[in-house]
């Protein structure tokens, strides 16, 4: 093994490992990776930032661009509405929810259909009474299964295509993924449907219980002079109140100590973490206050949970910096978080993505910070900007998509799109461009002249060689099977644009080394990138999942690897009937 192969396999595993921890941001990472790999010689200077100017990148922008678009057009809701009033069973709703964000994703990326079709879903929930839990998961997995269907439905699709365009002249066509896809999408949404009824039944209605169907929130309350918390130590607060206590604050200062030493006294500030239920039934009993809010006693004074998404302004900040909410009059009252620590006080707590957040004041107010800050809603709030109402802009969307499925450059058909909505004035392309999903797209931009460097360098032939030991990569479908195997071990624990661009030059090595057509290994490259079920944090719909619906991660284990073994053994025997 060269130095050369020794390096980059070395910062491959460095950026993976990096990548799923999860705790320093992925734009960063890529981009010292990036760096780091000119730094060793793998690439030369004037191809550092090729990667910023390939087609892929720039259909991906597109792609985000047209979905702000479509997110503020309420073309779903009116159906959400018949459907609701039809007062069907459960497993419809399920099902029905999931497949549109299936369909969705087959159009635009997949956290763009997760967003539009989760509060449809939610607000279908609350009139039909279906539990959250049994809502969520499935239309997250549901919106990476449409994924799999076409070229657009994941930046892993046109990684792919791009690649197979180079070895060959000619990438795959719009719908090619289709042959495998849709029907792995199809068993998949009706198989996690039919799953998360018995692993998720209906919760136990009774405040006092925390049901893990219940979400746990951080909050700061008050004690107050009549509350049967007051001389409790807080050791016994997880026994008697279900509550568990981070910090006591008296006097403005912290009460340390040992938790069977410290004991709650009237006036006393409790920083504790517990179900969303029981801090209500809490408050209820007046046990414990929160801080009086000026517009309590507005009119438009309202309540909304908003969860934080992935191209978040509010990622890293902590809730005392929230100046965006601040400034408005608006309160941050609890926050339900994916740290597993938890210190300070409650404005020293740092968002991340996923985290939701309880806020409290004038409801356009609330809108507006929304909007800004790039947080998604889980209740309706005044919009600033009036939704679109027109048909226009998925009409223009479904031009595009003809367009490229008729063989003309998805960038080019796309971009077409976007300077039509443009002139229409559905689109305002600098606010746009402002609000992407910049760390996704850095991250994609700065991968992928390392990728290509997985092939120039000769170290996609070398793990080839490696892998030959093992598993007879000559004989094709053997060969298609490991392909498909290692991107689905490696996508629960990095983003699968990340699984496709370091598998893509192993996977052609394995068409090389065999002497088959790329085709079918590039397939199961693709698909084995999307079939990401076993971990809250490989990909990000997962992650906005776990906070919203209240899951654990043994949930998502249990709720996954059926559905990852149907669709290993399904993807498989499609790809070698279609493919091969």
């Amino acid at each position: 093994m060269s130095f050369e192969q020794a390096s980059l396999l070395i910062l491959l595993l460095a950026m993976l490992i990096l990548f799923s921890l999860d705790r320093i941001r992925i734009e960063v990472v890529s981009i010292a990776g990036l760096l780091g790999g000119y730094a060793l010689g793998l690439y030369p200077a004037d191809q550092i930032f090729t990667g910023f100017a390939s087609p892929v990148v720039i259909t991906v922008v597109e792609i985000l661009l047209i979905v702000q678009v479509l997110a503020r057009a309420k073309l779903f809701d009116s159906l959400a509405a018949r459907f609701a009033a039809a007062r069907p069973r459960d497993f419809k709703v399920i099902a029905g929810t999931s497949a549109l964000a299936g369909f969705m994703s087959i159009f635009m990326n997949n956290i763009g259909a997760f967003a539009i079709t989760l509060p449809i879903a939610l607000r279908l929930g609350t009139v039909l009474t279906i539990p959250r839990r049994q809502l969520v998961m499935p239309v997250s997995f549901a919106a990476l299964l449409g994924g799999l269907v076409s070229l657009i439905g994941t930046p892993a699709n046109l990684l792919v295509s791009d690649a197979l365009a180079k070895a060959t002249g000619t990438g795959f066509h719009f719908f090619d993924f289709a042959y495998v896809g849709l029907p792995v999408a199809i068993a998949g949404i009706l198989l996690i449907a039919f799953r998360v009824q018995r692993l998720f039944p209906e919760p136990d209605e009774t405040p006092s219980t925390t049901s893990p169907a219940t979400r746990r929130i951080v909050v700061e309350r008050r004690i107050p002079d009549v509350s049967p918390l007051i001389g409790v130590r807080l050791s016994d607060c997880l026994d008697r109140f279900a509550i568990k206590p981070h910090a006591l604050i008296r006097d403005d200062n912290f009460v340390f100590g040992p938790l069977d030493q410290s004991v709650i006294a009237s006036g006393d500030v409790l920083l504790a973490e517990g179900a969303d239920r029981v801090f209500a039934g809490l408050a209820a009993t007046q046990a414990l206050i929160a801080h009086g809010h000026p517009h309590g006693l507005q009119p438009d004074f309202t309540r909304v949970e908003a969860v934080v998404m992935p191209e978040s302004t509010l990622v890293g900040s902590r809730v005392r910096s929230l100046e965006i909410f601040h400034h408005r009059g608006i309160a941050v009252t609890a926050l339900s978080m994916r740290a597993p620590r938890i210190e300070g006080r409650f404005l020293d707590l740092q968002l991340s993505i996923g985290d939701i957040l309880t806020l409290e004041g004038p409801r356009v107010a609330i809108g507006e910070a929304l909007e800004e800050s790039e947080c998604l809603p889980l209740a309706s709030t005044a919009p600033s900007e009036p939704a679109l109402l027109s048909w226009r802009p998925f009409a223009l969307f479904a031009c595009g998509v003809a367009a490229s499925a008729a063989g003309l450059r998805p960038d080019v058909a796309f971009a077409g799109v976007v300077l039509v909505l443009a002139l229409l004035n559905h689109l305002n392309i600098r606010q746009a461009m402002a609000d992407l999903n910049w760390p996704i797209i850095i991250m994609l931009a700065a991968m992928i002249p390392i990728g290509q460097a997985v092939a120039s360098t000769g170290a996609a032939e070398t793990i080839a060689g490696w892998l030959s030991l093992v598993v007879p990569i000559t004989h094709s479908l053997f060969g298609i099977a490991l392909i498909l195997f290692l991107a689905m071990a490696l996508t629960p624990f990095v983003n699968n644009a990340t699984v496709a661009i370091v598998l893509t030059p192993i996977a052609l090595e394995f068409a090389r080394a065999g002497s088959h057509a790329p085709d079918a290994y590039l397939i199961a490259v693709a698909a084995g990138a999307s079939l990401d079920f076993l971990t809250p944090f490989g990909h990000h719909n997962n992650t906005l999942a776990m906070g919203i619906g209240g899951y654990r991660f043994s949930d998502f284990l249990r709720a996954g690897w059926p559905l990852a073994v149907t669709t290993y053994g399904l993807a498989l025997l499609l790809t070698a009937l279609f493919w091969l």
